[in-house]
């Protein structure tokens, strides 16, 4: 990760983060999510604003129930400074064993706490989804 005096909590929580958005395992998503989230973690996105861990699981395996298998990849090495994270992602659907196609792709600004757990996440499209309407989760 580049930037100015990244910590070794700040990458962890980080690497929790990515890793929490590709777990499946409900156990290994709260595992994951007490790493990466502090208390309270708000989470800002198209399709509305999220507070706490436990509705983030939510999201995430309502997704996956609705589109089948996801994953969560970088585009590029998260930029981290100051508290705050960048990352650059895709979500990929489909089987991990078979052909997988990209459903969209984004970047996660994110506010770090003093521990290196997520407090906060505002999400942006960079390319949305094919027939997202962002009106229609306003």
């Amino acid at each position: 990760m580049t930037g100015t005096a990244v910590r070794q909590s700040e990458t962890e929580g980080l690497d929790a983060y990515v890793r929490f958005w590709n777990a499946d395992d409900e156990a290994e998503q709260h595992r994951l999510a007490a790493v990466a989230f502090a208390d309270g973690v708000e989470y800002r996105a198209e399709i509305g604003i999220l507070n706490g861990a436990e509705a983030l699981m939510d999201f995430r395996n309502q997704f996956t129930g609705h589109m089948g298998p996801a994953a969560l990849r970088l585009r590029q090495e998260p930029q981290v400074h100051h508290r705050r994270a960048r990352l650059r992602w895709e979500i990929l659907v489909g089987a991990a064993d078979g052909e997988r196609t990209s459903f969209a792709e984004g970047t996660d600004v994110i506010q770090l706490g003093e521990d290196g757990r997520i407090t906060s996440v505002t999400a942006f499209l960079d390319r949305a989804p094919e027939g997202f309407d962002p009106a229609a989760h306003h």
